[in-house]
């Protein structure tokens, strides 16, 4: 197993779960063996999975503050591992940021999105402390195109002194669509953007 990703954020619906599909199904796409955990008791990685034609990669459910104790059994199978992890859970958070070796904190361009940020960063602060080699990014998710909030939140974002990636993926209804269907986005703009994203992703070591 090279590394566990995992999608957190305090807040809900900053496109965590949007992005853990997407990027465990570009690195299949890539040849790479993934499991994709779906951490959030909510459940959504697990009910679009459960919508899929024809699986190209392993879904699991295991929202319980337990996994960073379980992974390695269970992961050993595979190249990559995705965790989508849940909003507000606090000890289920622990143990994912436990489990991880790069946590990518996804938000959207609004005050309270940084602020929610601010607040996972302070619990990754916290597991650094018994895991001094975990790592995390900030990635700018659902942006709207020339919009002057989605121009400035980079500068706001840099006083959280955490690397933002350089990637970012756009509002696009082709996310909303391709879910609904229990798909990913393929091609397009989206399926660029996606591209992108996991090629940077790849080179955080």
């Amino acid at each position: 197993m090279d590394m566990i990703y995992a999608f957190l954020n305090q807040k809900g619906g900053v496109g965590k779960t949007t992005l853990s599909i997407h990027t465990a199904a570009e690195l299949t796409r890539r040849k790479r063996r993934v499991l994709l955990i779906d951490a959030d008791p909510q459940g959504s990685a697990l009910a679009w999975s459960n919508c899929r034609e024809t699986p190209d990669f392993t879904v699991v459910g295991m929202a319980k503050s337990s996994l960073h104790k379980e992974i390695q059994q269970l992961a050993s199978a595979y190249d990559d591992v995705i965790i989508d992890g849940p909003p507000r859970v606090t000890e289920l958070a622990r143990s994912i940021l436990l489990a991880a070796d790069l946590v990518v904190i996804p938000l959207q361009p609004s005050p309270m999105d940084v602020w929610a940020a601010a607040e996972t960063i302070d619990l990754i602060r916290e597991a650094q402390l018994y895991k001094p080699d975990l790592r995390c990014v900030l990635a700018i998710n659902r942006k709207i195109a020339n919009t002057a909030i989605g121009r400035d939140v980079r500068e706001v974002l840099t006083e959280l002194d955490v690397p933002i990636m350089k990637s970012d993926i756009g509002q696009r209804v082709a996310f909303a669509e391709s879910a609904a269907s229990g798909g990913t986005v393929a091609r397009g703009k989206a399926a660029k953007e996606i591209k992108k994203f996991v090629d940077e992703l790849r080179r955080i070591k």
